[in-house]
């Protein structure tokens, strides 16, 4: 297992690439990420590949093509419940009684319980809740209002269940303590009653025959054989405890569940999903000091408190393929970023400590983690070579592109060798699945390779198609200006353009609105 929170399991880094990404973008990210996992030598750290959109059909054939899993769609990388320590307080059934509960908040030094049955939250049972079961001391009816099992009685007792069944509950009468002479008793025991008696045994025989349910008898006091079947005739629980009457009144409200108590409704949960910046008004409203967290399946998994939210770690990146923020993941300012893999022009991207920074003028970011793996020693696997090679095939147009340098065709020609492949046929079969832009909308056509720049303060969107037929591009053409148009006056830029390439002519024709 991995996470980003303050537990024992293994960190993850996110290997991510931009916004709206393309193939380049994609495996660019699974191919560094493998390469880190080789040479890293800190067993607690595990790096992912990760995805900041929905890729294209092309970068969706060549995945398919390598057999190799789609990385996994991050939306946003601002902090979330489960990158902060959630505390594993152990979740206890409702049937427990509030001296068990208590004392397990005092072992695990903790006002907050969660009742939970089945993984799932029923409820929580509280300090507050369990000091205010002590407030009522004039309601002699509680302990049978509450179905309290006589098991938890007598083990909250410290005795033993002598005559009955400990898997019953006492679900009717009074608790009376037994002090007064027995002319006395007779008329206040009624049927069902709790009955906390001593040794003396024409008092026990009388709150038998008078119909009490339960009877206490305290200082382990020997029973007679009399009392003991009378007991059973009259289907009577007997429980011997050790103390005297005095701590058996005290203690025996203590037997009750906590299911009487606890609180099940209105209970503020977060999901481990959730982010700080959502929960961190809510719990400063609640009076409440922890708060149960469950996954997306509703399934209980700890406690957290405000003075968790202090000691949150960031979501740790690793950037390829770009270094401009507002091409990155949403949220970016709020995570950490270790390092940035790129071949494009300095960008607007902030860390607040130094990081690794690599910046080559190549016509694709695979070239650059293609050298990493030689500089490495690291042998390249056939499937990461051919992502490699795809993702040079796509970025440089099959070499027609003018950012393309001879190290970019250097290594497509190592790398198609390691592969298996050939360079034209993969190209071709490329480019046709990326194609097909009649079944497309002009959104999808537009934002299926999409950046956004920022260039002396002038903010501006460039996307691009391309496609191996120009009756294709043509086709689009108005389509793809009608839409820009309309899109740019609500977008906030200076100006948007559209790019459609056709590979084989190399010729490239640019719409513009703004």
């Amino acid at each position: 297992m991995k996470n980003n929170g303050g537990d024992n399991m293994a960190r993850t880094v996110m290997v991510i690439g931009h916004k709206n990404p393309d193939t380049d973008s994609i495996c660019s990210a699974i191919s560094y990420a493998y390469l880190k996992n080789k040479i890293n030598k800190d067993k607690e750290v595990v790096y992912e590949a990760k995805r900041a959109g929905h890729i294209n059909g092309e970068t969706a054939y060549v995945l398919d093509h390598f057999k190799v899993e789609l990385p996994e769609y991050v939306p946003d990388v601002a902090t979330q419940v489960k990158n902060i320590e959630i505390r594993k307080t152990p979740g206890v059934d409702r049937t427990i009684s509030l001296k068990k509960a208590w004392m397990m908040m005092k072992e695990l030094d903790v006002v907050t319980l969660p009742v939970v049955r089945s993984g799932r939250l029923e409820g929580i049972i509280t300090t507050e809740r369990i000091a205010q079961s002590y407030m009522d001391v004039y309601d002699n009816e509680i302990l049978s209002r509450a179905h309290t099992k006589i098991s938890n009685i007598a083990e909250t007792l410290d005795g033993e269940v002598v005559v009955g069944n400990p898997e019953e509950y006492y679900i009717h009468g009074k608790v009376i303590v037994g002090a007064a002479h027995k002319w006395y008793l007779e008329g206040e025991i009624n049927k069902g009653d709790f009955v906390i008696l001593a040794n003396r045994t024409q008092s026990q025989l009388l709150a038998v025959k008078s119909g009490a349910g339960v009877l206490a008898v305290c200082n382990n006091s020997e029973l007679e054989d009399e009392v003991i079947n009378l007991a059973k005739e009259n289907d009577c629980t007997i429980i011997v405890s050790p103390h005297d009457a005095y701590t058996v009144a005290r203690l025996v409200n203590q037997s009750m569940p906590i299911s009487y108590f606890m609180h099940t409704r209105n209970i503020v949960t977060f999901k481990t999903e959730d982010y700080l910046d959502d929960i961190k008004e809510i719990m400063a409203k609640q009076r409440y000091r922890d708060f149960p967290i469950v996954d997306n399946h509703g399934m209980y998994v700890g406690m957290i408190s405000r003075r968790n939210l202090l000691g949150a770690r960031k979501k740790q990146l690793i950037l390829v393929d770009h270094n401009e923020g507002a091409q990155a993941v949403d949220n970016i300012s709020d995570a950490e970023i270790l390092e940035i893999i790129d071949h494009h022009r300095l960008g607007s991207v902030e860390t607040v400590s130094p990081v690794f920074f690599r910046n080559q003028p190549l016509g694709c970011c695979a070239t650059i983690i293609k050298q990493m793996f030689n500089e490495q020693g690291v042998k390249i696997p056939k499937k990461i070579a051919g992502l490699l090679l795809s993702a040079i095939i796509s970025d440089t147009l099959m070499f027609r592109s003018p950012t393309c340098t001879e190290i970019d065709k250097s290594a497509a020609e190592d790398l198609a060798k390691i592969a298996g492949c050939n360079i034209e046929k993969l190209a071709t079969d490329m480019f046709t699945a990326g194609s097909n832009l009649k079944s497309k909308t002009a959104e999808a056509i537009f934002y299926q390779d999409y950046k956004q720049f920022t260039i002396d303060g002038v903010k501006f969107g460039i996307g691009q198609i391309c496609s191996m037929s120009e009756e294709e591009l043509d086709a689009v053409k108005n389509r793809m200006h009608d839409y820009i148009d309309k899109i740019s006056k609500g977008s906030g830029l200076d100006a948007m353009y559209f790019m459609l390439t056709n590979i084989l002519t190399e010729d490239t024709k640019l719409l513009y609105a703004g």
